[in-house]
Protein backbone atom coordinates (compact mmCIF):
# COMPACT_ATOMS: atom_id res chain seq x y z
CA UNK A 1 0.00 0.00 0.00
CA UNK A 2 1.27 3.46 -0.84
CA UNK A 3 1.13 6.11 1.86
CA UNK A 4 1.97 9.64 0.75
CA UNK A 5 3.13 12.09 3.39
CA UNK A 6 0.96 15.12 2.64
CA UNK A 7 0.95 18.40 4.47
CA UNK A 8 -2.34 20.06 5.40
CA UNK A 9 -3.55 22.19 2.57
CA UNK A 10 -6.43 24.55 2.38
CA UNK A 11 -7.06 24.66 -1.36
CA UNK A 12 -9.68 22.04 -2.24
CA UNK A 13 -8.97 22.25 -5.96
CA UNK A 14 -5.32 21.38 -5.39
CA UNK A 15 -6.32 18.38 -3.27
CA UNK A 16 -8.48 17.15 -6.09
CA UNK A 17 -5.63 17.61 -8.53
CA UNK A 18 -3.32 15.73 -6.19
CA UNK A 19 -5.44 12.61 -6.50
CA UNK A 20 -4.69 12.65 -10.21
CA UNK A 21 -1.01 12.19 -9.50
CA UNK A 22 -1.01 9.51 -6.85
CA UNK A 23 0.69 7.18 -9.31
CA UNK A 24 3.96 8.94 -8.48
CA UNK A 25 4.08 7.22 -5.11
CA UNK A 26 3.67 3.65 -6.39
CA UNK A 27 7.25 2.94 -5.33
CA UNK A 28 7.78 5.80 -2.93
CA UNK A 29 6.73 7.33 0.33
CA UNK A 30 8.58 10.56 -0.31
CA UNK A 31 7.13 13.81 1.05
CA UNK A 32 4.97 16.18 -0.94
CA UNK A 33 5.59 19.93 -0.98
CA UNK A 34 2.80 22.20 -2.18
CA UNK A 35 3.12 25.57 -3.88
CA UNK A 36 0.47 27.93 -5.24
CA UNK A 37 1.74 30.59 -7.63
CA UNK A 38 -0.20 33.54 -9.02
CA UNK A 39 1.62 34.91 -12.05
CA UNK A 40 0.83 38.56 -12.78
CA UNK A 41 2.27 41.66 -14.36
CA UNK A 42 3.65 44.33 -12.07
CA UNK A 43 5.76 47.45 -12.07
CA UNK A 44 9.47 46.85 -11.51
CA UNK A 45 12.43 49.24 -11.56
CA UNK A 46 15.49 47.01 -12.13
CA UNK A 47 17.63 49.65 -13.86
CA UNK A 48 16.00 52.68 -12.29
CA UNK A 49 13.23 53.02 -14.84
CA UNK A 50 9.70 51.67 -14.66
CA UNK A 51 9.08 48.45 -16.58
CA UNK A 52 6.31 45.88 -16.72
CA UNK A 53 7.66 42.72 -15.16
CA UNK A 54 6.34 39.20 -14.64
CA UNK A 55 5.82 38.55 -10.94
CA UNK A 56 5.08 35.33 -9.05
CA UNK A 57 3.04 35.95 -5.92
CA UNK A 58 3.99 39.60 -6.29
CA UNK A 59 7.71 38.86 -6.22
CA UNK A 60 10.52 39.63 -8.65
CA UNK A 61 12.47 37.37 -8.76
CA UNK A 62 9.95 34.68 -7.92
CA UNK A 63 9.79 32.62 -4.71
CA UNK A 64 12.55 30.21 -3.82
CA UNK A 65 11.80 26.49 -4.13
CA UNK A 66 13.39 24.40 -1.38
CA UNK A 67 13.22 20.63 -1.60
CA UNK A 68 15.01 17.52 -0.40
CA UNK A 69 16.17 14.68 -2.66
CA UNK A 70 13.19 12.64 -3.94
CA UNK A 71 10.55 15.14 -2.76
CA UNK A 72 7.42 15.48 -4.88
CA UNK A 73 6.64 19.08 -5.81
CA UNK A 74 3.03 20.03 -6.52
CA UNK A 75 3.13 23.51 -8.07
CA UNK A 76 -0.22 25.01 -9.03
CA UNK A 77 0.35 27.91 -11.43
CA UNK A 78 -2.44 30.45 -12.04
CA UNK A 79 -1.85 32.55 -15.14
CA UNK A 80 -3.16 36.11 -14.70
CA UNK A 81 -1.20 37.42 -17.69
CA UNK A 82 -2.97 38.36 -20.92
CA UNK A 83 -0.84 35.85 -22.83
CA UNK A 84 -0.10 32.12 -22.56
CA UNK A 85 2.53 30.96 -20.06
CA UNK A 86 4.85 28.02 -19.53
CA UNK A 87 7.26 27.46 -16.65
CA UNK A 88 10.38 25.37 -17.30
CA UNK A 89 12.66 23.87 -14.65
CA UNK A 90 16.31 24.38 -15.59
CA UNK A 91 18.14 21.27 -14.39
CA UNK A 92 15.26 19.32 -12.83
CA UNK A 93 15.41 15.98 -14.59
CA UNK A 94 11.72 14.91 -14.50
CA UNK A 95 12.51 11.22 -14.33
CA UNK A 96 10.19 9.34 -16.73
CA UNK A 97 8.07 12.46 -17.04
CA UNK A 98 8.73 14.86 -19.94
CA UNK A 99 5.05 15.83 -19.67
CA UNK A 100 6.12 18.30 -16.97
CA UNK A 101 9.09 19.76 -18.82
CA UNK A 102 7.48 23.12 -19.49
CA UNK A 103 8.78 23.59 -23.04
CA UNK A 104 6.44 24.24 -25.95
CA UNK A 105 7.48 20.98 -27.62
CA UNK A 106 6.22 18.95 -24.68
CA UNK A 107 3.49 20.94 -22.95
CA UNK A 108 0.55 23.11 -23.97
CA UNK A 109 0.81 26.64 -22.59
CA UNK A 110 -1.41 27.75 -19.74
CA UNK A 111 -4.01 30.07 -21.31
CA UNK A 112 -4.73 33.44 -19.73
CA UNK A 113 -6.99 33.22 -16.64
CA UNK A 114 -6.39 29.45 -16.41
CA UNK A 115 -4.22 27.29 -14.21
CA UNK A 116 -2.14 24.15 -14.45
CA UNK A 117 -0.57 22.05 -11.73
CA UNK A 118 2.93 20.75 -12.33
CA UNK A 119 3.87 17.53 -10.55
CA UNK A 120 7.62 17.04 -10.34
CA UNK A 121 9.79 14.65 -8.40
CA UNK A 122 13.38 15.68 -7.76
CA UNK A 123 14.35 12.04 -8.00
CA UNK A 124 17.96 11.31 -7.05
CA UNK A 125 18.97 14.96 -7.32
CA UNK A 126 20.77 17.51 -5.20
CA UNK A 127 22.12 20.93 -5.98
CA UNK A 128 21.46 24.37 -7.41
CA UNK A 129 19.04 25.12 -10.25
CA UNK A 130 16.40 27.65 -11.29
CA UNK A 131 13.04 27.98 -13.05
CA UNK A 132 11.91 30.50 -15.66
CA UNK A 133 9.09 31.27 -18.14
CA UNK A 134 9.99 29.58 -21.42
CA UNK A 135 7.52 31.03 -23.94
CA UNK A 136 8.64 33.73 -26.34
CA UNK A 137 10.93 36.23 -24.63
CA UNK A 138 9.05 36.20 -21.30
CA UNK A 139 12.29 35.34 -19.52
CA UNK A 140 13.32 38.92 -20.33
CA UNK A 141 10.50 40.19 -18.07
CA UNK A 142 11.28 38.13 -14.98
CA UNK A 143 9.27 35.17 -13.72
CA UNK A 144 12.42 33.29 -12.72
CA UNK A 145 13.49 32.00 -9.32
CA UNK A 146 15.96 29.74 -7.56
CA UNK A 147 15.70 26.02 -6.77
CA UNK A 148 17.70 24.44 -3.95
CA UNK A 149 17.63 20.66 -3.57
CA UNK A 150 19.10 19.61 -0.24
CA UNK A 151 20.66 16.25 0.55
CA UNK A 152 18.70 13.81 2.69
CA UNK A 153 19.76 13.93 6.36
CA UNK A 154 21.55 10.60 6.31
CA UNK A 155 23.58 11.34 3.19
CA UNK A 156 26.93 12.96 4.09
CA UNK A 157 27.78 16.29 2.45
CA UNK A 158 31.51 16.89 1.81
CA UNK A 159 31.72 20.14 3.82
CA UNK A 160 30.47 21.33 7.21
CA UNK A 161 27.01 22.92 7.31
CA UNK A 162 27.45 26.60 6.37
CA UNK A 163 26.14 29.36 8.61
CA UNK A 164 23.87 30.65 5.86
CA UNK A 165 22.77 29.92 2.31
CA UNK A 166 22.30 32.73 -0.24
CA UNK A 167 20.83 32.52 -3.73
CA UNK A 168 22.17 34.88 -6.40
CA UNK A 169 20.22 35.10 -9.66
CA UNK A 170 22.36 37.23 -11.95
CA UNK A 171 22.30 38.10 -15.62
CA UNK A 172 21.87 40.68 -18.32
CA UNK A 173 18.80 42.89 -18.62
CA UNK A 174 17.15 44.96 -21.35
CA UNK A 175 15.09 48.12 -20.99
CA UNK A 176 12.94 46.94 -23.90
CA UNK A 177 10.02 44.86 -22.62
CA UNK A 178 9.70 41.22 -23.62
CA UNK A 179 7.15 41.92 -26.36
CA UNK A 180 9.41 44.46 -28.04
CA UNK A 181 12.36 42.10 -27.72
CA UNK A 182 10.29 39.46 -29.50
CA UNK A 183 9.35 41.89 -32.26
CA UNK A 184 13.01 42.77 -32.82
CA UNK A 185 13.75 39.09 -33.42
CA UNK A 186 10.68 38.46 -35.55
CA UNK A 187 11.60 41.43 -37.76
CA UNK A 188 14.81 39.65 -38.68
CA UNK A 189 17.30 41.33 -36.36
CA UNK A 190 19.46 40.22 -33.45
CA UNK A 191 18.93 41.70 -30.00
CA UNK A 192 20.74 44.92 -29.09
CA UNK A 193 23.51 44.93 -26.51
CA UNK A 194 22.05 44.56 -22.99
CA UNK A 195 21.41 47.71 -20.97
CA UNK A 196 22.81 46.35 -17.74
CA UNK A 197 23.22 43.47 -15.32
CA UNK A 198 21.08 42.53 -12.34
CA UNK A 199 21.64 40.63 -9.11
CA UNK A 200 18.37 39.28 -7.71
CA UNK A 201 16.37 41.72 -9.79
CA UNK A 202 18.30 44.84 -8.74
CA UNK A 203 21.08 46.99 -10.07
CA UNK A 204 24.01 48.74 -8.42
CA UNK A 205 24.36 47.93 -4.68
CA UNK A 206 20.74 46.82 -4.64
CA UNK A 207 21.23 43.78 -2.38
CA UNK A 208 22.98 43.26 0.93
CA UNK A 209 24.19 39.88 2.19
CA UNK A 210 24.87 40.01 5.94
CA UNK A 211 27.47 37.67 7.44
CA UNK A 212 29.25 37.19 10.76
CA UNK A 213 33.03 37.35 10.96
CA UNK A 214 34.71 33.96 11.14
CA UNK A 215 31.76 32.02 9.73
CA UNK A 216 31.37 30.33 6.34
CA UNK A 217 28.45 30.84 3.96
CA UNK A 218 27.19 29.18 0.80
CA UNK A 219 26.43 31.28 -2.25
CA UNK A 220 24.44 29.64 -5.07
CA UNK A 221 24.92 31.62 -8.29
CA UNK A 222 22.84 31.10 -11.44
CA UNK A 223 23.14 33.00 -14.72
CA UNK A 224 19.48 33.67 -15.55
CA UNK A 225 20.22 36.22 -18.30
CA UNK A 226 19.25 36.07 -21.95
CA UNK A 227 22.53 36.33 -23.84
CA UNK A 228 25.65 37.12 -21.82
CA UNK A 229 28.29 35.13 -19.93
CA UNK A 230 29.16 36.67 -16.57
CA UNK A 231 32.03 36.69 -14.10
CA UNK A 232 31.29 36.52 -10.36
CA UNK A 233 33.64 37.64 -7.57
CA UNK A 234 33.63 39.03 -4.03
CA UNK A 235 36.12 41.73 -3.10
CA UNK A 236 39.10 40.33 -1.10
CA UNK A 237 37.41 36.95 -0.58
CA UNK A 238 38.17 33.56 -2.07
CA UNK A 239 35.48 31.36 -3.58
CA UNK A 240 35.67 27.67 -2.71
CA UNK A 241 33.75 25.78 -5.39
CA UNK A 242 31.73 22.90 -3.92
CA UNK A 243 28.91 22.07 -6.36
CA UNK A 244 27.97 22.48 -10.03
CA UNK A 245 24.39 21.67 -11.09
CA UNK A 246 24.11 18.63 -8.85
CA UNK A 247 27.75 17.48 -8.79
CA UNK A 248 29.93 17.91 -5.71
CA UNK A 249 33.28 19.18 -6.97
CA UNK A 250 36.88 19.15 -5.87
CA UNK A 251 37.06 22.10 -3.53
CA UNK A 252 39.39 24.41 -5.43
CA UNK A 253 39.67 28.10 -4.60
CA UNK A 254 39.02 30.80 -7.21
CA UNK A 255 39.28 34.56 -7.17
CA UNK A 256 36.38 34.71 -9.63
CA UNK A 257 34.20 32.32 -11.63
CA UNK A 258 32.93 32.46 -15.20
CA UNK A 259 29.27 31.46 -15.32
CA UNK A 260 27.75 31.05 -18.76
CA UNK A 261 24.10 31.54 -19.62
CA UNK A 262 21.94 28.91 -17.92
CA UNK A 263 24.68 27.60 -15.62
CA UNK A 264 24.63 27.32 -11.81
CA UNK A 265 27.46 27.08 -9.26
CA UNK A 266 27.77 26.82 -5.45
CA UNK A 267 30.70 28.32 -3.58
CA UNK A 268 31.66 28.62 0.08
CA UNK A 269 32.86 32.01 1.29
CA UNK A 270 34.51 32.47 4.70
CA UNK A 271 34.21 35.82 6.44
CA UNK A 272 37.94 36.00 7.21
CA UNK A 273 38.67 39.62 6.31
CA UNK A 274 38.74 42.81 8.41
CA UNK A 275 35.30 43.92 9.53
CA UNK A 276 33.78 46.25 6.92
CA UNK A 277 31.63 46.00 3.82
CA UNK A 278 32.83 44.48 0.53
CA UNK A 279 31.63 44.49 -3.06
CA UNK A 280 29.90 41.46 -4.55
CA UNK A 281 30.56 41.94 -8.27
CA UNK A 282 29.04 40.58 -11.46
CA UNK A 283 30.46 41.73 -14.80
CA UNK A 284 29.96 40.72 -18.40
CA UNK A 285 32.43 38.31 -19.97
CA UNK A 286 33.66 38.30 -23.59
CA UNK A 287 32.04 41.66 -24.41
CA UNK A 288 34.02 44.71 -25.59
CA UNK A 289 31.80 47.00 -23.59
CA UNK A 290 31.97 45.77 -20.01
CA UNK A 291 28.77 45.77 -17.97
CA UNK A 292 29.15 45.65 -14.18
CA UNK A 293 26.78 45.56 -11.23
CA UNK A 294 27.33 45.07 -7.52
CA UNK A 295 25.78 43.99 -4.24
CA UNK A 296 27.20 44.39 -0.75
CA UNK A 297 28.74 41.78 1.52
CA UNK A 298 28.08 43.28 4.95
CA UNK A 299 29.88 42.07 8.08
CA UNK A 300 27.23 42.19 10.80
CA UNK A 301 29.25 44.43 13.12
CA UNK A 302 30.62 46.64 10.34
CA UNK A 303 30.32 50.40 10.46
CA UNK A 304 32.45 50.93 7.36
CA UNK A 305 30.76 50.93 3.96
CA UNK A 306 32.20 49.73 0.68
CA UNK A 307 35.09 51.81 -0.59
CA UNK A 308 37.64 52.02 -3.34
CA UNK A 309 37.27 50.89 -6.94
CA UNK A 310 35.15 47.87 -7.76
CA UNK A 311 37.59 44.96 -8.24
CA UNK A 312 38.11 44.21 -11.89
CA UNK A 313 37.69 40.85 -13.51
CA UNK A 314 38.59 39.08 -16.74
CA UNK A 315 37.08 40.50 -19.91
CA UNK A 316 37.78 39.19 -23.42
CA UNK A 317 40.44 36.60 -22.60
CA UNK A 318 39.30 33.12 -23.61
CA UNK A 319 42.34 31.11 -22.51
CA UNK A 320 41.84 31.81 -18.80
CA UNK A 321 38.21 30.72 -19.01
CA UNK A 322 39.15 27.46 -20.76
CA UNK A 323 41.83 26.81 -18.12
CA UNK A 324 39.33 27.43 -15.34
CA UNK A 325 36.76 25.12 -16.94
CA UNK A 326 39.31 22.30 -17.03
CA UNK A 327 40.04 22.66 -13.31
CA UNK A 328 36.41 22.01 -12.36
CA UNK A 329 36.45 18.31 -11.44
CA UNK A 330 34.07 15.95 -9.69
CA UNK A 331 34.68 14.91 -6.10
CA UNK A 332 34.79 11.14 -6.63
CA UNK A 333 34.69 10.22 -2.94
CA UNK A 334 31.71 12.42 -2.01
CA UNK A 335 28.19 11.06 -2.04
CA UNK A 336 25.71 12.61 -4.41
CA UNK A 337 22.00 12.12 -3.78
CA UNK A 338 22.69 8.48 -2.86
CA UNK A 339 25.12 7.12 -0.26
CA UNK A 340 27.44 5.64 -2.89
CA UNK A 341 30.41 7.80 -4.02
CA UNK A 342 30.03 9.96 -7.10
CA UNK A 343 32.94 8.11 -8.67
CA UNK A 344 31.21 4.73 -8.52
CA UNK A 345 29.71 5.29 -11.98
CA UNK A 346 32.57 4.61 -14.36
CA UNK A 347 31.37 6.62 -17.34
CA UNK A 348 34.83 6.51 -18.93
CA UNK A 349 34.74 2.72 -19.26
CA UNK A 350 31.53 2.72 -21.32
CA UNK A 351 31.88 2.72 -25.10
CA UNK A 352 29.42 5.15 -26.74
CA UNK A 353 27.01 3.49 -29.13
CA UNK A 354 27.22 6.44 -31.52
CA UNK A 355 28.49 9.98 -31.95
CA UNK A 356 26.20 12.93 -32.61
CA UNK A 357 27.70 16.23 -33.73
CA UNK A 358 25.66 19.43 -33.37
CA UNK A 359 27.02 22.52 -35.13
CA UNK A 360 25.49 25.95 -34.56
CA UNK A 361 25.22 28.60 -37.24
CA UNK A 362 23.64 32.01 -37.83
CA UNK A 363 22.11 31.94 -41.31
CA UNK A 364 19.72 34.34 -42.98
CA UNK A 365 16.64 32.54 -44.26
CA UNK A 366 14.11 34.40 -46.40
CA UNK A 367 16.02 37.60 -45.70
CA UNK A 368 15.75 37.33 -41.90
CA UNK A 369 18.20 36.42 -39.19
CA UNK A 370 17.75 32.87 -37.97
CA UNK A 371 19.88 30.43 -35.97
CA UNK A 372 20.34 26.76 -36.77
CA UNK A 373 21.69 23.38 -35.70
CA UNK A 374 23.17 21.22 -38.47
CA UNK A 375 21.64 23.67 -40.98
CA UNK A 376 18.12 23.20 -39.55
CA UNK A 377 16.40 26.17 -37.95
CA UNK A 378 13.70 24.82 -35.66
CA UNK A 379 10.11 25.91 -36.21
CA UNK A 380 7.63 25.45 -33.39
CA UNK A 381 4.85 23.02 -34.37
CA UNK A 382 1.15 23.81 -34.01
CA UNK A 383 0.84 20.92 -31.51
CA UNK A 384 3.33 19.95 -28.79
CA UNK A 385 5.49 17.13 -30.08
CA UNK A 386 4.90 14.99 -27.02
CA UNK A 387 1.13 15.14 -27.53
CA UNK A 388 1.45 14.47 -31.25
CA UNK A 389 3.56 11.43 -30.46
CA UNK A 390 1.12 10.20 -27.82
CA UNK A 391 -1.96 10.55 -30.06
CA UNK A 392 -0.14 9.45 -33.24
CA UNK A 393 -1.14 12.69 -34.98
CA UNK A 394 0.40 12.73 -38.46
CA UNK A 395 2.02 15.74 -40.06
CA UNK A 396 3.28 17.45 -36.89
CA UNK A 397 6.83 16.07 -37.02
CA UNK A 398 8.86 13.15 -38.20
CA UNK A 399 11.79 11.52 -36.42
CA UNK A 400 15.04 12.22 -38.24
CA UNK A 401 14.01 15.67 -39.47
CA UNK A 402 17.43 16.92 -38.36
CA UNK A 403 20.65 15.11 -39.31
CA UNK A 404 22.95 13.75 -36.62
CA UNK A 405 25.96 15.50 -38.16
CA UNK A 406 26.54 18.81 -39.95
CA UNK A 407 25.74 18.68 -43.64
CA UNK A 408 27.36 21.90 -44.81
CA UNK A 409 24.28 22.65 -46.88
CA UNK A 410 22.08 25.71 -46.96
CA UNK A 411 20.03 26.31 -43.84
CA UNK A 412 16.29 25.67 -43.91
CA UNK A 413 13.24 25.78 -41.63
CA UNK A 414 11.98 22.55 -40.09
CA UNK A 415 10.53 21.14 -36.89
CA UNK A 416 13.63 19.39 -35.56
CA UNK A 417 13.27 15.97 -33.94
CA UNK A 418 16.15 13.53 -33.60
CA UNK A 419 15.53 9.91 -32.69
CA UNK A 420 17.36 7.90 -30.02
CA UNK A 421 16.81 4.62 -28.20
CA UNK A 422 16.33 4.15 -24.48
CA UNK A 423 19.52 2.92 -22.77
CA UNK A 424 21.85 4.11 -25.51
CA UNK A 425 25.09 5.70 -24.31
CA UNK A 426 25.97 8.52 -26.69
CA UNK A 427 28.78 10.92 -27.37
CA UNK A 428 27.59 14.40 -28.37
CA UNK A 429 30.00 16.95 -29.80
CA UNK A 430 28.97 20.60 -29.89
CA UNK A 431 30.94 22.23 -32.72
CA UNK A 432 31.12 26.02 -32.79
CA UNK A 433 32.58 27.81 -35.82
CA UNK A 434 31.30 31.22 -34.76
CA UNK A 435 33.18 34.00 -32.93
CA UNK A 436 30.92 33.98 -29.86
CA UNK A 437 30.73 31.68 -26.84
CA UNK A 438 27.80 29.28 -27.05
CA UNK A 439 25.89 27.77 -24.13
CA UNK A 440 23.97 24.50 -24.57
CA UNK A 441 21.40 22.87 -22.30
CA UNK A 442 19.72 19.45 -22.41
CA UNK A 443 16.42 19.02 -20.56
CA UNK A 444 15.79 15.86 -18.58
CA UNK A 445 19.45 14.89 -18.32
CA UNK A 446 22.74 15.35 -16.60
CA UNK A 447 25.75 14.67 -18.83
CA UNK A 448 29.52 14.33 -18.42
CA UNK A 449 31.56 17.13 -20.03
CA UNK A 450 34.55 15.06 -21.16
CA UNK A 451 36.46 17.52 -23.32
CA UNK A 452 37.06 21.02 -24.66
CA UNK A 453 39.20 21.81 -27.68
CA UNK A 454 39.89 24.41 -30.34
CA UNK A 455 39.25 24.04 -34.04
CA UNK A 456 37.54 21.04 -35.62
CA UNK A 457 36.72 17.99 -33.52
CA UNK A 458 38.08 14.71 -34.91
CA UNK A 459 38.12 11.17 -33.52
CA UNK A 460 41.73 11.85 -32.45
CA UNK A 461 40.35 14.53 -30.10
CA UNK A 462 39.25 11.73 -27.77
CA UNK A 463 42.83 11.27 -26.62
CA UNK A 464 42.42 14.45 -24.55
CA UNK A 465 39.13 13.48 -22.89
CA UNK A 466 38.76 13.40 -19.11
CA UNK A 467 37.39 9.90 -18.59
CA UNK A 468 37.78 9.85 -14.81
CA UNK A 469 36.45 12.83 -12.86
CA UNK A 470 34.65 15.37 -15.01
CA UNK A 471 31.50 16.93 -13.56
CA UNK A 472 28.01 15.85 -14.54
CA UNK A 473 25.85 18.87 -15.36
CA UNK A 474 22.99 20.00 -17.61
CA UNK A 475 24.47 23.12 -19.28
CA UNK A 476 27.86 23.50 -20.95
CA UNK A 477 29.72 26.23 -22.78
CA UNK A 478 31.41 25.97 -26.18
CA UNK A 479 34.16 28.49 -26.81
CA UNK A 480 34.57 30.39 -30.11
CA UNK A 481 35.85 28.30 -33.01
CA UNK A 482 36.02 25.34 -30.65
CA UNK A 483 34.22 22.17 -29.62
CA UNK A 484 32.90 20.61 -26.42
CA UNK A 485 32.25 16.87 -26.07
CA UNK A 486 29.89 15.18 -23.63
CA UNK A 487 28.93 11.62 -22.73
CA UNK A 488 25.30 10.94 -21.86
CA UNK A 489 23.39 7.82 -20.84
CA UNK A 490 19.92 7.90 -22.38
CA UNK A 491 18.15 6.65 -19.27
CA UNK A 492 15.13 8.96 -19.38
CA UNK A 493 12.35 8.21 -21.87
CA UNK A 494 10.56 11.20 -23.36
CA UNK A 495 10.73 14.15 -25.74
CA UNK A 496 13.57 16.37 -24.51
CA UNK A 497 14.64 19.84 -25.59
CA UNK A 498 18.27 20.47 -26.59
CA UNK A 499 18.79 24.20 -26.96
CA UNK A 500 20.97 27.23 -26.97
CA UNK A 501 20.67 29.03 -23.65
CA UNK A 502 21.21 32.29 -25.54
CA UNK A 503 17.49 32.94 -25.65
CA UNK A 504 17.49 34.95 -28.88
CA UNK A 505 19.20 32.06 -30.65
CA UNK A 506 16.83 29.56 -29.08
CA UNK A 507 13.80 31.63 -30.11
CA UNK A 508 15.04 31.89 -33.69
CA UNK A 509 15.70 28.20 -34.19
CA UNK A 510 18.84 27.00 -32.41
CA UNK A 511 17.19 24.07 -30.69
CA UNK A 512 15.91 20.56 -31.37
CA UNK A 513 14.07 17.76 -29.58
CA UNK A 514 15.56 14.38 -28.77
CA UNK A 515 12.95 11.62 -28.80
CA UNK A 516 14.24 8.93 -26.45
CA UNK A 517 12.07 5.96 -27.32
CA UNK A 518 11.20 2.54 -25.96
CA UNK A 519 8.40 0.29 -27.24
CA UNK A 520 7.60 -0.60 -23.63
CA UNK A 521 4.41 0.84 -22.12
CA UNK A 522 5.61 0.27 -18.57
CA UNK A 523 5.35 3.00 -15.94
CA UNK A 524 8.79 1.85 -14.90
CA UNK A 525 10.11 3.50 -18.07
CA UNK A 526 7.75 6.44 -18.57
CA UNK A 527 4.77 7.85 -16.71
CA UNK A 528 1.47 8.07 -18.61
CA UNK A 529 0.00 11.36 -19.71
CA UNK A 530 -1.34 13.26 -16.66
CA UNK A 531 -5.10 13.44 -16.29
CA UNK A 532 -4.88 17.23 -16.04
CA UNK A 533 -2.78 17.59 -19.20
CA UNK A 534 -3.78 20.61 -21.27
CA UNK A 535 -4.70 19.68 -24.82
CA UNK A 536 -4.14 22.18 -27.63
CA UNK A 537 -3.51 22.36 -31.36
CA UNK A 538 -4.50 19.19 -33.19
CA UNK A 539 -4.80 17.40 -29.84
CA UNK A 540 -7.70 19.61 -28.75
CA UNK A 541 -10.84 17.67 -27.84
CA UNK A 542 -9.12 14.30 -27.73
CA UNK A 543 -9.35 11.98 -24.76
CA UNK A 544 -6.36 10.51 -23.00
CA UNK A 545 -6.17 6.79 -22.61
CA UNK A 546 -6.91 5.48 -19.11
CA UNK A 547 -4.04 4.60 -16.79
Amino acid sequence: MCVCKMRPYTCLSSLILLITFLFTCVNSEDPYRFFTWKVTYGDIYPLGIKQQGILINGQFPGPQIDAVTNDNLIISVYNYLNEPLLISWNGIQHRRNSWQDGMSGTTCPIPPRKNFTYTLQVKDQIGTFFYFPSLGMQKGAGGFGGIRIWSRPRIPVPFPPPSGDFTILAGDWFKLDHRRLRRVLENGHNLPFPDGLLINGRGWNGNTFTIDQGKTYRFRISNVGLTTSINFRIQDHKLKLVEVEGSHTLQNYYSSLDIHVGQSYSVLVTADQPVKDYYVVVSSRFTRKILTTTSILHYSNSRVGVSGPVPGGPTLDIASSVFQARTIRRNLTASGPRPNPQGSYKYGLINPTRTIMLANSAPYINGKQRYAVNSVSHVEPDTPLKLADYFNIPGVFYVGSIPTNPTGGNAYLQTSVMGANFHEFVEIVFQNWEDSVQSWHIDGYSFFVVGFGSGQWTPQSRSGYNLRDTVARCTTQVYPKSWTAIYMALDNVGMWNIRSENWARQYLGQQLYLRVYTPSNSWRDEYPVPKNALLCGRASGRRTRPF
